[in-house]
């Protein structure tokens, strides 16, 4: 990153203008053909308008909405955080590509107190916080899943009965719902339509069940197994995830 920092710093010091254009949609293909932009290809063929915007500064040339600061002189204090690996467009069957975090401030001091932040951000961080402190762990076999050690379970159980706790305050009953339920929910919720790519599926009994996003599709088919009146208005369930 040190490097592209330096290149950054170079195009900062000539005080490039940021040049708005309009253009249609089949002048941006030829352009980005041109360059043989074929990321920038793909993102046009899912563009409705008959014009697009393109932002230009020297050479380079970009498909963005903006708005933009007037010239690169305007900014004054960045710093590059790190570098993360990314499918494009969130699709693991997609090419892995690499996703550069950076930030930007008016003033030297303004960016030197948010990495301050970020210093001490990290000091708290639940991952090394778990770790330090014996609350749990991540292992390759259960990616992303913490393991709790006995610890971690006494500060969960903890949060869990003060949860439970407000909860009853605020006249709620608690449910419990299946962390595994049928394909033919998720159709009706509209989950199996804008969330399918991003659920965990299996068979049982030759049919699709898929595990839980969120709890509330469960609840409604617990409010559905008896008739209610709008006296019994606002019933309050409760489901811990």
């Amino acid at each position: 990153m040190v490097v592209i920092e330096k290149k950054m710093k170079e195009i900062i010091e000539k005080d490039l203008p940021f040049k708005r254009i309009e253009v249609n949609k089949e002048e941006a293909n030829q352009i980005f053909k041109k360059k043989k932009e074929k990321y920038k290809l793909e993102l046009l063929e899912d563009i409705q308008d008959d014009m697009v915007t393109l932002y230009q500064q020297g050479d380079f040339i970009d498909l963005c909405r903006g708005p933009h600061v007037s010239s690169t002189g305007k900014l004054k204090a960045f710093k590059l955080l790190n570098i993360a690996g990314a499918y494009w467009r969130g699709n693991e069957k997609n090419k892995m590509l690499q996703r550069i975090y950076g930030t930007s401030f008016n003033k030297k001091s303004e960016l030197d107190n948010y990495l301050k932040l970020l210093e001490e951000a990290k000091k708290r961080d639940h991952r090394k916080l778990g770790k330090d402190l014996e609350l749990f762990s991540f292992h390759d076999e259960g990616v992303g899943f913490p393991f709790f050690h006995p610890k971690g379970m006494v500060l969960r159980n903890i949060l869990e009965d003060y949860w439970k706790e407000e909860h009853c305050k605020s006249g709620y009953t608690e449910v419990k719902t299946p962390i595994i339920l049928n394909k033919s929910l998720w159709v009706k919720s509209g989950h199996w339509d804008h969330y399918k790519e991003n659920m965990y599926f299996t068979k049982i009994d030759e049919e699709d069940y898929a595990i839980k996003p969120m709890n509330c599709p469960g609840g409604i088919l617990i409010y559905k197994t008896t008739l209610h009146s709008y006296r019994d208005l606002p019933l309050r369930m409760g489901e811990l995830g």
